[in-house]
This record gives C-alpha cells, sequence and structure tokens, in this order.
C-alpha cells in the first residue's frame, strides 16, 4: 500500500454456516451489546486488533474498524476462538470477504471543485449542502469525496489494489481536465 493512501476502516464479512446462540454469547462474553427488541445482530467489540463485529444467529459475522484486510482476517479468527471458547462447533469460515474499505490520500494541490463538477461525468457538487465534491468512479467501482484543499476519502474499494488503481485513475482524471 502507498504511503500516500491512509486506510481508516475496512469492513469484512463471513459465514460460519453454523447457528449461533447470541443470548448464550451475550451472557457468557465480556464486550457484548445484545438487544433484539432493537437489532437481530450481537455486537462484540475487542481491542486487539480493535475491531467490532456483528454476529447474526444465522452465522454470518461482519467486521468492522480494523486498518487492514490482514487485520480484518486476523479480528475475525479471534472472535471466531473466543465463540468455540464456549463450546459452540464452529468448524471454520466460509466466504470471507471484503465489503469495503475506507481510505483517504492527497492530491497535494489545491483543488477547483467547480471546474471538476462541470468537465468531470460522475460528480455531484452541491457546496451549500456539504463541501465536497462526490466523485463516482466506475473502473474499479469507488466513491471518491473530494475537498478544495486536495484531500481525498475514498470509499468501496474491495482491495488494496483497487484503491490504488482507483486513486491513480483520479490523479489522471483530474490531470486529463488540467485540474491538477
Amino acid at each position: 500500500m502507498s504511503k500516500q493512501i491512509s486506510i481508516h476502516n475496512v469492513v469484512a464479512s463471513c459465514s460460519t454456516n453454523v447457528k449461533i446462540p447470541l443470548s448464550k454469547l451475550s451472557l457468557e462474553l465480556e464486550g457484548t451489546e445484545y438487544e433484539p427488541e432493537q437489532f437481530p445482530g450481537l455486537v462484540f467489540r475487542i481491542e486487539e486488533p480493535k475491531a467490532a463485529a456483528l454476529i447474526f444467529n444465522s452465522g454470518k459475522i461482519v467486521c468492522t474498524g480494523t486498518k487492514s484486510p490482514e487485520e480484518a482476517e486476523i479480528a475475525i479468527n479471534k472472535i471466531i476462538m473466543r465463540i468455540q471458547g464456549l463450546g459452540i462447533n464452529i468448524k471454520g469460515i466460509q466466504d470471507l470477504k471484503i465489503q469495503n474499505i475506507v481510505a483517504s490520500t492527497t492530491v497535494n494541490a489545491e483543488l477547483n471543485l467547480n471546474q471538476i463538477a462541470f468537465e468531470l461525468e460522475g460528480t455531484e457538487y452541491e457546496p451549500e449542502q456539504f463541501p465536497g465534491l462526490v466523485y463516482r468512479l466506475e473502473e474499479p467501482k469507488v466513491v471518491f469525496l473530494l475537498f478544495r484543499s486536495g484531500k481525498v476519502i475514498c470509499t468501496g474499494g474491495k482491495s488494496e489494489d483497487a484503491l490504488e488503481k482507483s486513486v491513480e485513475q483520479l490523479k489522471k482524471n483530474l490531470g486529463d481536465i488540467g485540474a491538477l
């Protein structure tokens, strides 16, 4: 991963293909929140790596808050081990997928958002509503928030490689219209 791109959050999901008794988890695992009247999943937080997981009775787990895809996998494995420690027979995880990566970077230039809104396809810019310009890139499929300062937030990437490619494409597209 380029030093110029900082990952802030990775969302990953997987399935255990085993029903998980959420009431048992809420009683026996520290760091859980479970209010089935409000939400059907149990929230379980771990400290190392810092992450929060939504665990569903169906055996599906959604993990958020890690800073890399590798950390997300480590967090999910730790969560599975903690659940197994309660005598719940989970043989492993299936379908581990990175759903979303949120990252930031900078283009090292002040951006004229009005110019970008007029000249780049796939933009939305309503400065009276929000100070950033929304730019949707089709390939890789990501969404950027561009700010006048040159700060850029990227969401929707599914891999570090896709993030790198999307930032390169963004810089090329901005260069092509003379915005960089």
